[in-house]
């Protein structure tokens, strides 16, 4: 819900200073419906599955993601990929499962938990594939339909994440069987919730932080998903994944760092350097460039 407010509240301001127009706000709502839905669907599979599957396992099964998205890419806005970029998105998908899996016991990990977590954390994917997707078939008609202009990114990010908070309420029911937590529980489940994120009142274990680390992960969550959106409104859904795909081995770097509140600096994996190396090769892979003769990738 605080997404939903930080958003429209800048959407207030664009619109005050003239960089949204009426015409941007009454485009068609239905793809803005179909963005909310599919984003709460994969929000409540992969919470679901997150908390069955282990932590090294879950990157590894993300890379389906970026298959889903050269599918549906093809599928929907017709394109078609050169033999380097598809080499490259498979050396991507190699780099980030070598970086991961190396010294995680991953596989076993997923052998554990049975087929109907993994699978539902890949629905989860899937649908997350579909939402890109679908917000770059945005803004290619809008582009259309605004005469030659663009809609406002924030426009869609406010929309969509409108109508992701009606169908998560809408998903509650279900989500609380899930979680193990009776429905009418739920209100003091969120209440607690709430008093650790502001860390005020009793609870105190694995709050540390609060509210400064929350509110640093809800800013940089959200940084992080606007420079997406305009990656994808200025080129793909497929280079909005790679460079989402990047964020993985500079994780897990991250937690070699003596950073606090994440208590002692892990070790690198054996394989980080090569999968890392695998994954930046892809990167230059895909983007190689090619003589038009060659033939470019078509919308």
């Amino acid at each position: 819900m605080s997404y939903v407010v930080v958003y429209f509240s800048i959407l207030f301001f664009r619109y005050q200073a003239g960089h949204v127009t009426d015409e941007m706000l009454s485009l068609p709502q239905k793809p803005f419906i179909l963005i909310g839905l599919l984003e709460a669907l994969a929000a409540a599979a992969g919470m679901s599955a997150g908390a069955i599957l282990s932590g090294a396992s879950i990157p590894i099964l993300s890379q389906t993601y970026l298959v889903w998205q050269l599918v549906l890419s093809a599928i929907f806005l017709k394109r078609r990929y050169r033999l380097n970029e598809i080499t490259g998105c498979f050396l991507v998908t190699v780099g980030v499962v070598i970086t991961v899996a190396s010294g995680t016991g991953a596989g076993a990990s997923l052998q554990s938990t049975g087929i109907l977590w993994p699978l539902l954390m890949i629905i989860s994917f899937f649908l997350q594939a579909a939402d890109t997707v679908l917000k770059e078939i945005i803004f290619i008609d809008a582009a259309k339909n605004l005469k030659g202009g663009s809609v406002d990114l924030f426009v869609v990010n406010s929309y969509g994440s409108a109508y992701q908070a009606i169908f998560m309420c809408l998903l509650l029911p279900f989500l609380s069987k899930l979680w193990g937590i009776p429905f009418h529980l739920l209100p003091t489940y969120i209440r607690d919730g709430a008093a650790c994120f502001l860390n005020m009142g009793s609870l105190s274990a694995g709050c540390e932080g609060a509210p400064l680390l929350p509110l640093l992960f809800v800013l940089v969550n959200m940084g992080f998903n606007i420079s997406l959106l305009h990656l994808l409104k200025i080129s793909s859904a497929v280079a909005s994944c790679l460079a989402s795909t990047f964020s993985v081995p500079l994780s897990i770097y991250a937690f070699t760092l003596p950073l606090p509140y994440i208590g002692v600096a892990s070790t690198l994996p054996p394989g980080f350097v090569a999968g890392a190396a695998v994954l930046i090769a892809g990167l230059l892979m895909h983007g190689l460039p090619q003589p038009e003769n060659c033939g470019e990738s078509q919308e």
